[in-house]
């Protein structure tokens, strides 16, 4: 009996102790959510075809009220499978895909990923670029419009990753990709992009990432190899208090077969101040420098040598709902910017958003 007892103690440890060893494996979830932004944005310059400067792909449509971004998207996630699937419309997908298929404009993320080891995961399709600190999706960035990095680099990207999660700190990723914000290759490109990532958290305040590019955006008969980096910190001061420090910096051939290069580069800086829960500021400093027009083509003696200054209030009336009021002011080294039959050095926009999201 006492043999019997104690056989039945020891098992019941036994379980106990491998029930604690085991991982938990997480259930499988399919969810659903969705995100909507209309905006009103107007030009001081009072563009006759509506369009804003070249280089935005968000909110540039002037004096009408438009969908900059709309989706529905459906997410699979369990242990050792996740998949993600968002259809998309609005002038975002209309101006920043021009260069896809008409189908493809649509799609704003689809892609399906596999837990290879622990912390491993391969995940393979469209998905959201590595590179920077703003998406296309207002409400997760500090400021309603885009700066003018995130608006000139990938805000998506097309091809297979590897991320290493080590611990709670760090993060490694590297991929490889289609090309510089590509679904398609450009004809006659065969050659790949690559890219890395490494997120660092030190704690629940900081986050600084160092992100890069290596890769061809044109045909291999020119080919002009390009190399980007793009360094940025997260730091939340206080509860309240929040800033965003950015640096980019680009280099291209400017010839195939040339060791010459060109460069490009850009600072940012963003500020933001919560007030309360419901009610928030933020202003952004930035400058854009691509002097021989590699991103930004002018023609120009100078090229595009521009900052910006932008200053936003927040107003988030319930959890999911977001309104927005910004104003925005260009100045450019050149008269790269035109107003009636006149060209200038300043661009003055005023633009409202309300984005809602379930």
């Amino acid at each position: 009996m006492k043999k019997t007892i104690l056989l039945a103690a020891g098992s019941i440890l036994y379980m106990h102790v491998m029930a604690q060893e085991q991982p938990v494996k997480e259930e499988p979830k399919l969810n659903f959510s969705g995100y909507a932004e209309a905006y009103y944005s107007f030009d001081l310059n009072e563009p006759v075809n509506h369009l804003r400067p070249g280089f935005l792909y968000n909110h540039n449509r002037h004096n009408e009220l438009n969908i900059n971004l709309a989706y529905l998207k459906g997410s699979y996630t369990s242990d050792r499978v996740r998949a993600n699937l968002s259809i998309m419309a609005g002038t975002y997908a209309q101006y920043n895909l021009a260069a896809e298929s008409e189908l493809m404009r649509h799609i704003y993320e689809a892609n399906v990923g596999v837990r290879v080891g622990k912390n491993v995961w391969v995940d393979a399709g469209i998905m959201p670029s590595h590179i920077g600190f703003e998406s296309a999706i207002t409400k997760d960035n500090m400021t309603l419009s885009r700066s003018l990095g995130a608006e000139n680099s990938p805000y998506y990207e097309a091809g297979a990753k590897i991320t290493w999660t080590p611990n709670e700190k760090w993060t490694l990723a590297a991929m490889y990709l289609n090309g510089w914000q590509r679904i398609k290759r450009v004809d006659g490109n065969q050659t790949p992009g690559f890219g890395t990532q490494i997120t660092f958290r030190p704690g629940s305040k900081v986050t600084l990432n160092w992100s890069t590019f290596v890769g061809n955006d044109k045909p291999d008969s020119v080919r002009q190899m390009r190399y980007f980096n793009d360094v940025y910190g997260i730091f939340n001061i206080t509860d309240k208090f929040s800033l965003i420090a950015g640096f980019d910096y680009g280099l291209e051939q400017k010839e195939k077969g040339k060791s010459d290069l060109n460069n490009w580069y850009t600072p940012i800086l963003i500020a933001k101040y919560a007030f309360t829960d419901k009610i928030a500021l933020a202003g952004r400093y930035e400058y854009y420098n691509d002097e021989n027009g590699v991103i930004i083509a002018t023609g120009t003696p100078n090229g595009f040598k521009t900052s910006g200054y932008s200053l936003n209030f927040d107003v988030a009336p319930v959890s999911n709902v977001l309104f927005r009021l910004e104003g925005k002011l260009y100045n450019s080294k050149d008269d790269i910017f035109v107003k009636n039959t006149e060209v200038k050095n300043s661009n003055v926009a005023l633009t409202a958003s309300l984005a809602v999201s379930f």
